[in-house]
């Protein structure tokens, strides 16, 4: 047992001075004049800049699901009624849809296969969808609360202002026992800046045809087997979650065509450059110390 009286003499015996040596030897420096200054030798090597960390695209994000949501059809080409006063040849990020598609895709049934129109093949996705949200203003910049808002701000793969975070993205859709997948393609039904539900976790504000919350192509009904005005449940998914499936046949803006569209690729290998740039810094340092 230690008493507070006892005192302890600290032992330098020749093996500790012998290791604590050259930490002497770097910290201090008797002046020839006597007089003991600290002096701080420098030991650090070339400076090596810490690259800034991105958002891990490797950690999945857990997306919330939204349950019984009214789900109304829409489709390209879709002339205004009284009902519905927005014409669907253009879409908010696409001005040119309709023809970018290659026509009018027809929702009668019998002039369709495949879940496609009969008429045409589609240069893009049928499997398309439009929420209730847009982050683009105008072609020059975001709404100010996307970057807030928006899960996957930090991945986007075109950081540019008024490049939307949103069209392209994929949904998974629930209907009965049936499970679709769709992308994000324009922007409604009947509003555009209802984030609160879109990314948050309130209902639709929209009080229009049953409060719809999402539009669904005919293809997306097809394949569900459902009718306008059904209720669904759906979330966001990351495309490398996608299954292959009809969703996966057409389109040039499809990633499953062209693996370069994949919306996190590009935060993937930017994710890399970084982690190359960590273990090129390590190195340095373990170099400097030899």
């Amino acid at each position: 047992m230690i008493r507070p009286s006892q005192r302890f003499t600290p032992r330098f015996t020749p093996l500790f001075a012998l290791l604590c040596a050259p930490l002497l030897i770097a910290l201090c420096i008797v002046p020839a004049s006597g007089q003991n200054k600290l002096l701080t030798v420098s030991t650090v090597g070339p400076q090596v800049s810490t690259p800034r960390a991105p958002a891990d695209p490797f950690r999945a994000i857990s997306y919330p699901w939204k349950q019984n949501i009214t789900a109304t059809v829409f489709w390209i080409g879709e002339k205004p009624t009284a009902r519905n006063p927005t014409p669907n040849h253009a879409s908010s990020w696409d001005t040119q849809w309709q023809n970018n598609y290659g026509g009018y895709d027809n929702p009668d049934k019998s002039a369709r296969i495949q879940y496609r129109p009969k008429a045409f093949t589609p240069k893009l996705n049928p499997f398309y969808i439009a929420l209730p949200y847009n982050d683009c203003l105008n072609h020059k910049e975001h709404c100010k609360h996307a970057s807030r808002v928006i899960p996957w701000w930090q991945r986007r793969p075109d950081k540019r202002p008024g490049k939307s975070a949103c069209k392209g993205r994929w949904l998974q859709i629930v209907y009965g026992k049936k499970v679709c997948y769709a992308q994000w393609e324009d922007c409604g039904p009947f509003t555009t800046n209802d984030w609160e539900y879109v990314f948050g976790n309130k209902r639709p504000k929209n009080t229009h045809n049953k409060a719809a919350g999402l539009d669904v192509s005919p293809a997306v009904r097809d394949y569900l087997g459902m009718s306008s005005h059904a209720k669904v449940h759906w979330r966001f998914i990351d495309f490398a979650r996608v299954p292959r499936g009809p969703w996966s046949y057409y389109g040039k803006n499809n990633p499953f065509i062209h693996p370069h569209l994949d919306p996190d690729r590009k935060a993937r290998e930017d994710y890399m450059v970084y982690l190359r740039k960590l273990r090129d810094r390590e190195y340095a340092r373990k170099n400097d110390r030899r």
